[in-house]
């Protein structure tokens, strides 16, 4: 039967004469120790980073099924694209084309005549190309009543082409300043207005070869950039 012993009866210098019991529990007690050090000093840290990794691992799960759901959309949204670019096709091939914009700009002027107005000055400016169609701006100055100038509006709504028309720096003011804006007195109005035909096939192939180099010049000039960036570093 083993005795009871007391931490004051042992000699921590001479361990190797202390009862068994006690060396037991004194083995007990460091290995204990020594976990909570090791799980302090390694496992601690780790689970940590195992957290930050699952953490990403919940993001790029998350991004893979927003991806995937938009791969699975990707077709109809081509499909419908399409029918956009199909649709908007139709719609600029009502516009005036580039042989019809000279005859046009006479029909403008000519409706503007047979509604009574008098163009004291009616002047096209040069083309401007866009992306799918091109602009002609037309510098004006007519003068008229109010019912001429609605009766003008409505003959080029019935032009045979569609004719569009939007107006810049417009100023309408009464012929003669005394008598103000009525319903017959006389109107001058001054100002730019805009028509807009459609680009046929060369024309559209020629902005796209512009616009590809362009973006070629851009890429070179930012590699350029770049590299003396680095070179500086």
């Amino acid at each position: 039967m083993s005795k009871k012993f007391s931490i004051n009866d042992l000699d921590f210098r001479n361990m190797g004469a202390w009862p068994q019991q006690a060396k037991v529990v004194f083995c007990v007690i460091l290995s204990l120790l020594i976990l909570v050090v090791a799980y302090f000093a390694l496992i601690s840290s780790k689970r940590e980073e195992l957290q930050n990794l699952e953490a990403k691992e919940t993001g790029l799960r998350q991004e893979f099924e927003k991806e995937q759901g938009r791969a699975v959309n990707l077709e109809p949204l081509k499909q419908q694209l399409a029918q956009m670019e199909q649709v908007l096709q139709q719609m600029l091939r009502q516009l005036p084309s580039k042989t019809e914009m000279p005859d046009l700009i006479i029909d403008i002027s000519q409706t503007a005549l047979s509604s009574g107005l008098n163009n004291e000055l009616f002047q096209p400016g040069a083309e401007t190309p866009r992306e799918f169609y091109a602009e002609k701006p037309i510098a004006l100055r007519m003068v008229g009543s109010y019912h001429q100038f609605g009766a003008f509006v409505s003959g080029v709504a019935s032009l045979p082409r569609v004719v569009i028309l939007t107006m810049h720096d417009i100023n309408l003011k009464p012929k003669d300043p005394k008598t103000g804006i009525t319903m017959r007195g006389a109107l001058e109005l001054a100002g730019t207005v805009k028509t807009y035909r459609y680009l046929d096939d060369e024309e559209m192939a020629a902005q796209e070869k512009a616009a590809a180099e362009a973006a070629k010049k851009d890429n070179k000039k930012n590699k350029k950039g770049k590299k003396k960036g680095e070179a500086k570093e």
